[in-house]
């Protein structure tokens, strides 16, 4: 997926008002993401995006243990938003982002992930709906 059609659908599923602020958006989560992940996994995320945006990836510290509340938290700020916001553009983002990595990848995203983050991706919803 090139970086005009991602940022192209997150726009979308968010409505946000311009494709700034949904590069920002996207951005954010992206970074706050990488937080969370384990550095290898990271690398793989990464390598399946546009380098426009598996830069932000790359550029932070990885394998942070934190929750939903933090990872909306980190999100808003960067995002220049409030938290509330920022899980709505987590998901859309993460919904794009199952879109462009193998499925494979996708799994072992949603299986390093806590429960709360898991269920913002369409994989986590759906293995959440299992239960």
């Amino acid at each position: 997926m090139q970086h005009d059609e991602f940022i192209g659908k997150v726009q979308a599923l968010t409505r946000l008002p311009d494709r700034g602020t949904s590069e920002r958006a996207t951005r954010a989560v992206l970074s706050t993401l990488a937080e969370r992940l384990p550095s290898g996994l990271v690398g793989h995320v990464a390598a399946q995006l546009p380098p426009t945006l598996a830069a932000p990836m790359r550029q932070t510290t990885s394998g942070e243990r934190f929750d939903l509340t933090t990872f909306a938290g980190r999100i808003a700020g960067r995002a220049e938003t409030d938290e509330d916001a920022a899980v709505r553009e987590a998901a859309a983002v993460l919904e794009v982002l199952d879109a462009a990595l193998t499925p494979e990848l996708t799994e072992k995203l949603v299986a390093a992930l806590p429960r709360d983050i898991g269920t913002l991706l369409p994989a986590g919803r759906a293995a959440d709906d299992t239960d």
